[in-house]
């Protein structure tokens, strides 16, 4: 039995070139609400991931493509529903909604009501205000959003300080012990506790 929940939506936006990477935010805020309706307390980790006690329960990407229609956007979310199928690896790193909330989970009514926050938070996106929006709803469901120290693992090299809120297209500031502010547009995040 499979263990995850997969689902691909094409859109085709009308927002400006430079609010484009905010889908992906917009997409995280839908699946933290997702896990929230289903009673669970979710956490999201810039830019794509999104976390139950620390452990991934949710990775989310979108890739762009042209098309005879104009510029597509195909977002893929992938939702841990059960651990069945988790190689004993995975244990201390991910997590599933089965695993916490003890109770079997259909995978139909995790998607029914993920396609309903999704079809919210993109619309809202869409919306006049909606980049300035999105932007602050996902701060207030990220403790990554500021204050957090983070490692981020850049192409080449790496930039180690505290997160320092978004942009408003979603880049991600990190300001280092000199003071120095990074602007992060890509990279791969991770937490450094004191020990690091």
């Amino acid at each position: 039995m499979d263990a995850g929940l997969y689902v691909s939506v094409v859109l085709r936006p009308k927002l400006d070139a430079k609010y484009l990477p905010l889908i992906t935010l917009a997409t995280a805020v839908a699946v933290f609400e997702t896990l929230a309706e289903l009673g669970l307390t979710p956490e999201i980790k810039w830019p794509n991931d999104v976390l139950l006690n620390e452990k991934k329960i949710c990775g989310i990407l979108a890739e762009t493509a042209e098309t005879e229609q104009g510029l597509a956007i195909v977002v893929g979310i992938g939702i841990n529903v059960t651990s069945n199928s988790f190689p004993p690896e995975l244990g201390d790193t991910a997590t599933s909604i089965e695993g916490e909330l003890n109770i079997p989970v259909t995978f139909s009514d995790v998607e029914s009501v993920l396609l309903r926050q999704f079809d919210n938070w993109y619309s809202k996106l869409c919306d006049e205000d909606g980049p300035t929006s999105v932007v602050t709803e996902w701060s207030k469901r990220s403790s990554y959003a500021d204050g957090k120290d983070v490692r981020v693992s850049l192409t080449g090299n790496s930039v180690s300080g505290a997160t320092n809120g978004l942009e408003p297209d979603g880049a991600l500031r990190v300001v280092t012990a000199d003071g120095a502010i990074h602007i992060v547009h890509a990279g791969d995040v991770e937490r450094l506790r004191p020990s690091d």
